[in-house]
Protein backbone atom coordinates (compact mmCIF):
# COMPACT_ATOMS: atom_id res chain seq x y z
CA UNK A 1 0.00 0.00 0.00
CA UNK A 2 3.12 2.41 0.64
CA UNK A 3 6.30 3.09 -0.22
CA UNK A 4 8.32 4.78 2.64
CA UNK A 5 11.40 5.96 2.22
CA UNK A 6 13.07 6.64 5.45
CA UNK A 7 12.60 8.79 8.07
CA UNK A 8 11.44 12.58 7.72
CA UNK A 9 7.70 14.66 7.28
CA UNK A 10 6.34 14.26 3.90
CA UNK A 11 4.47 17.13 2.51
CA UNK A 12 0.61 16.86 1.49
CA UNK A 13 1.25 16.13 -2.07
CA UNK A 14 4.30 13.73 -1.63
CA UNK A 15 1.28 11.31 1.01
CA UNK A 16 -1.26 11.77 -1.49
CA UNK A 17 0.67 10.34 -4.00
CA UNK A 18 2.06 7.46 -1.49
CA UNK A 19 -1.14 6.68 -1.08
CA UNK A 20 -3.20 7.08 -4.17
CA UNK A 21 -5.22 9.78 -2.34
CA UNK A 22 -6.40 13.25 -3.78
CA UNK A 23 -5.27 16.16 -1.46
CA UNK A 24 -8.51 17.02 0.02
CA UNK A 25 -9.57 13.46 1.17
CA UNK A 26 -5.78 14.34 3.58
CA UNK A 27 -7.37 17.90 4.31
CA UNK A 28 -10.85 16.41 5.28
CA UNK A 29 -9.65 13.56 7.28
CA UNK A 30 -7.50 16.22 9.08
CA UNK A 31 -10.50 18.72 9.54
CA UNK A 32 -12.38 15.73 11.17
CA UNK A 33 -9.69 15.47 13.79
CA UNK A 34 -8.75 12.17 12.41
CA UNK A 35 -5.03 12.98 11.20
CA UNK A 36 -3.21 15.95 13.10
CA UNK A 37 0.39 16.50 10.78
CA UNK A 38 2.25 19.07 11.73
CA UNK A 39 3.21 22.06 10.25
CA UNK A 40 6.46 24.30 8.86
CA UNK A 41 7.12 27.70 9.69
CA UNK A 42 5.00 28.56 6.09
CA UNK A 43 2.21 26.36 7.34
CA UNK A 44 2.70 23.56 5.23
CA UNK A 45 1.34 20.06 6.25
CA UNK A 46 3.81 17.90 7.20
CA UNK A 47 3.40 14.17 8.04
CA UNK A 48 5.78 12.44 10.08
CA UNK A 49 6.02 8.21 10.01
CA UNK A 50 3.46 7.81 12.70
CA UNK A 51 0.91 9.85 10.74
CA UNK A 52 1.60 7.62 7.77
CA UNK A 53 0.33 4.60 9.97
CA UNK A 54 -2.58 6.17 11.42
CA UNK A 55 -3.03 6.99 7.71
CA UNK A 56 -2.93 3.56 6.96
CA UNK A 57 -4.98 2.32 9.28
CA UNK A 58 -7.61 5.00 8.50
CA UNK A 59 -7.61 3.53 5.13
CA UNK A 60 -7.83 0.25 5.88
CA UNK A 61 -10.74 0.95 7.82
CA UNK A 62 -12.19 3.14 4.88
CA UNK A 63 -10.97 0.60 1.70
CA UNK A 64 -11.04 -2.99 3.06
CA UNK A 65 -14.12 -2.39 5.40
CA UNK A 66 -16.05 0.50 4.22
CA UNK A 67 -16.38 2.29 7.69
CA UNK A 68 -17.49 6.06 7.17
CA UNK A 69 -15.77 8.63 8.40
CA UNK A 70 -17.50 8.60 11.73
CA UNK A 71 -17.34 5.54 12.23
CA UNK A 72 -13.15 5.96 12.03
CA UNK A 73 -13.71 8.88 14.23
CA UNK A 74 -15.26 6.54 16.75
CA UNK A 75 -12.82 3.38 16.08
CA UNK A 76 -9.50 5.58 16.70
CA UNK A 77 -11.03 6.93 19.98
CA UNK A 78 -11.85 3.60 21.39
CA UNK A 79 -8.29 2.79 20.68
CA UNK A 80 -6.70 5.49 21.82
CA UNK A 81 -8.79 4.74 24.76
CA UNK A 82 -7.81 1.14 25.12
CA UNK A 83 -3.80 2.55 24.67
CA UNK A 84 -4.24 4.21 27.75
CA UNK A 85 -6.13 1.92 29.45
CA UNK A 86 -3.57 -0.55 28.66
CA UNK A 87 -0.96 2.18 30.08
CA UNK A 88 -2.56 2.42 33.22
CA UNK A 89 -2.88 -1.39 33.79
CA UNK A 90 0.97 -2.04 33.26
CA UNK A 91 1.66 0.94 35.61
CA UNK A 92 -0.80 -0.79 38.51
CA UNK A 93 1.03 -4.05 37.78
CA UNK A 94 3.90 -2.72 38.41
CA UNK A 95 2.78 -0.64 41.31
CA UNK A 96 1.44 -4.37 42.75
CA UNK A 97 4.51 -6.27 42.15
CA UNK A 98 6.83 -3.40 44.04
CA UNK A 99 4.07 -3.39 47.11
CA UNK A 100 4.33 -6.96 47.45
CA UNK A 101 8.25 -6.89 47.03
CA UNK A 102 8.55 -4.08 49.81
CA UNK A 103 6.06 -6.19 52.18
CA UNK A 104 7.38 -9.21 51.42
CA UNK A 105 10.97 -7.89 52.59
CA UNK A 106 9.43 -5.92 56.02
CA UNK A 107 7.96 -9.38 56.71
CA UNK A 108 11.36 -10.94 57.14
CA UNK A 109 12.81 -11.83 60.08
CA UNK A 110 16.47 -9.30 60.24
CA UNK A 111 18.37 -11.90 62.33
CA UNK A 112 17.12 -15.76 61.27
CA UNK A 113 14.50 -17.71 62.50
CA UNK A 114 12.65 -17.23 65.66
CA UNK A 115 11.11 -20.31 68.01
CA UNK A 116 7.65 -19.32 68.45
CA UNK A 117 5.57 -21.41 71.59
CA UNK A 118 2.29 -23.19 70.10
CA UNK A 119 -0.26 -23.39 72.56
CA UNK A 120 -1.91 -26.91 73.55
CA UNK A 121 -5.44 -26.76 72.00
CA UNK A 122 -7.59 -28.74 74.19
CA UNK A 123 -10.95 -30.01 72.15
CA UNK A 124 -13.83 -28.32 73.71
CA UNK A 125 -15.92 -30.29 77.04
CA UNK A 126 -12.39 -32.04 78.24
CA UNK A 127 -10.18 -30.91 80.60
CA UNK A 128 -6.97 -32.01 81.11
CA UNK A 129 -8.09 -34.53 84.33
CA UNK A 130 -10.43 -35.97 82.38
CA UNK A 131 -8.22 -36.51 79.26
CA UNK A 132 -5.50 -37.63 81.52
CA UNK A 133 -7.73 -39.99 83.45
CA UNK A 134 -8.96 -41.76 79.47
CA UNK A 135 -5.32 -42.05 78.88
CA UNK A 136 -4.65 -44.21 81.81
CA UNK A 137 -7.77 -46.00 81.13
CA UNK A 138 -6.78 -46.74 77.39
CA UNK A 139 -3.31 -47.82 78.52
CA UNK A 140 -4.32 -49.63 81.09
CA UNK A 141 -6.92 -51.90 79.05
CA UNK A 142 -4.05 -52.65 76.38
CA UNK A 143 -2.21 -54.47 79.16
CA UNK A 144 -4.63 -56.77 80.26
Amino acid sequence: MTKRRGKGAYMISVVAEMYDIHPQTLRLYEREGLLKPSRSDGNTRLYTEEDLKRLEFILSLARDLGVNIAGIGIILNMRERMEQMQQQMQEFVKYVQQEVLIRAQQAMPKEGLVPVPRPVVIPPGRNAENAAAKNAENAAGKKK
